[in-house]
């Protein structure tokens, strides 16, 4: 029942917008009783945080599935860009990304919700370091952070249609590109660690 409301709110969402979707035009969607829906989600605004709760697991689980490989570096984090990017472009609706985006930031989410992804990026690099790949002195959080918020930057743009025939993935896999070699070890930037 849960995930029917959900679902109904996703495409009324992507069809009307957030602000402009009411609690009763989700129930009737749905066709459950208004008292149904308040039995799963406390206000229309914890359908954003079901939302980002249910990609991060969902960008979880992809890496997760993923074969493990002794990944140079440029791979393990493209890896995570491509999962971030797959997870993005399964949204079935059009515009449904930039509609629950801004009703994110709007609820203060990016603020208050714990940095998950940011994490996972920080586990790739905290094992760069560990391995030697890595410069000893660069903080894996701050790195993981860094590129989270790279990310971020980059889903807006792409959201708002401003990358113009760069893709998502493009410019995602950019930014390691671009990170990659002030982070490395003092050995030289082969292919393999560019």
């Amino acid at each position: 029942m849960r995930e029917r409301i959900f679902s109904a709110a996703l495409s009324l969402f992507a069809e009307k917008g957030f602000e402009q979707t009411k609690v009763d035009d989700i129930t009737e969607r749905a066709d459950v009783a208004r008292g149904t829906f308040f039995n799963h989600f406390q206000h229309k605004e914890e359908l954003v945080t079901t939302w980002s709760s249910q990609r991060q697991s969902r960008f979880e689980e992809k890496l997760r599935r993923a074969t493990p490989t002794n990944d140079d570096l440029r791979v393990a984090l493209g890896r995570c860009m491509t999962a971030l990017v797959e997870i993005n472009e399964e949204e079935d609706a059009p515009g449904l990304n930039r509609v629950m985006l801004t009703s994110w930031v709007r609820a203060g989410l990016p603020i208050t919700e714990p940095p998950r992804t940011a994490e996972v990026f920080a586990d790739v690099i905290r094992a760069g370091v560990a391995e030697g790949r890595i410069r000893a002195d660069v903080d894996p959080a701050q790195v993981g952070h860094l590129l989270r918020d790279a990310y971020l930057g980059a889903l807006f743009r792409w959201c708002r249609g401003d990358l113009k025939g760069e893709g998502l993935a493009t410019e995602l896999q950019g930014i390691v590109d671009f990170l990659l070699p002030s982070i490395v070890s003092d050995s030289p930037i082969t292919d393999d660690t560019k």
